[in-house]
């Protein structure tokens, strides 16, 4: 791929597994194409489908109260999903659609060239983590805490999904605390 604009057509007009034929809209992701942090999620829910943007939905607003904690800027990121198409029922994705949406997200993650790749969740960490060398283990263990990798990017930071914070009021501070981590870390880059 040339550029993010090409890529987003492409994915726009996909139809390398069945999810294309339930969505509204593809979801490629949004953002800054030099952003210095690129957050990866799982998959589109229902409002990021109508709207073709991704972390719009309740999620979403929960990720910019942290960004905005955390005095970054959603415009200076990059955002997007390993899964470019709303699975039925919000239901995790299946691993032949992981797999037939990835080429889209490693070309991303090189158009891109992020110095801080931070995963939302479990299945962005599961899917992300193995392509760079990195052995995938339990949020609670691994939360907030930088991988350093070789070449794009310098860093991977896993940390909870925001909408694990619906669910677990619980994790609400310790997400906030882990999108902190990755504001300073980008300080400490520049």
């Amino acid at each position: 791929m040339t550029d993010l604009s090409a890529l987003a057509d492409d994915i726009s007009s996909c139809t390398r597994c069945p999810l294309h034929r339930g969505r509204i809209h593809a979801v490629p992701g949004d953002g800054q194409s030099g952003a210095t942090i690129m957050l990866v999620g799982e998959a589109p829910g229902r409002e990021e489908d109508r709207q073709g943007r991704p972390f719009v939905g309740k999620a979403g607003r929960i990720l910019d109260e942290a960004l905005h904690a955390a005095a970054l800027k959603r415009e200076e990121l990059y955002i997007t999903n390993v899964v470019k198409c709303r699975p039925p029922g919000n239901r995790n994705p299946r691993q032949e659609e992981v797999e037939a949406c990835l080429p889209y997200l490693e070309s991303q993650i090189n158009l891109i060239r992020p110095r801080i790749l931070c995963t939302l969740g479990r299945v962005a960490t599961e899917e992300i983590f193995p392509r760079y060398g990195l052995q995938p283990v339990p949020l609670a263990r691994i939360h907030g805490t930088a991988y350093e990798v070789r070449d794009t990017p310098g860093v991977i930071v896993p940390v909870y999904h925001p909408a694990a914070t619906i669910y677990n009021p619980a994790l609400a501070e310790v997400f906030m605390a882990d999108i902190k981590k990755i504001a300073r870390l980008s300080e400490d880059l520049r």
